[in-house]
């Protein structure tokens, strides 16, 4: 996690915290953390998914019959990308 820089009072104000606060507000910044990214992630997918499938004007709110399975498979791929790259994480990290 990038260290961010804070006031002198909030310095103290964390010093004065029990460790189970800390820990507490460990545990929210990590799981605000996660969020970002996974949001991160879905930003990324929705990007490159649409700029490789959607070749037409949405006007009548519907994909045409080429985009739909195009969209379908770019998510799928990107699926398959990222359980790839977490199961290799995963071995590295049992090693």
């Amino acid at each position: 996690m990038d260290q961010m820089s804070v006031s002198p009072e909030t310095a103290e104000s964390l010093k004065n915290l029990s460790q189970k606060d800390k820990q507490e507000l460990n545990q929210f910044i990590m799981g605000e953390s996660q969020k970002s990214q996974i949001q991160g992630a879905v930003h990324s997918l929705t990007d490159t998914c649409f700029r490789k499938c959607i070749t037409s004007k949405i006007s009548s709110g519907k994909l045409d019959r080429s985009e739909e399975p195009c969209m379908q498979n770019c998510v799928d791929r990107f699926m398959d990308a990222n359980l790839t790259v977490i199961r290799h994480l995963e071995q590295m990290r049992n090693m």
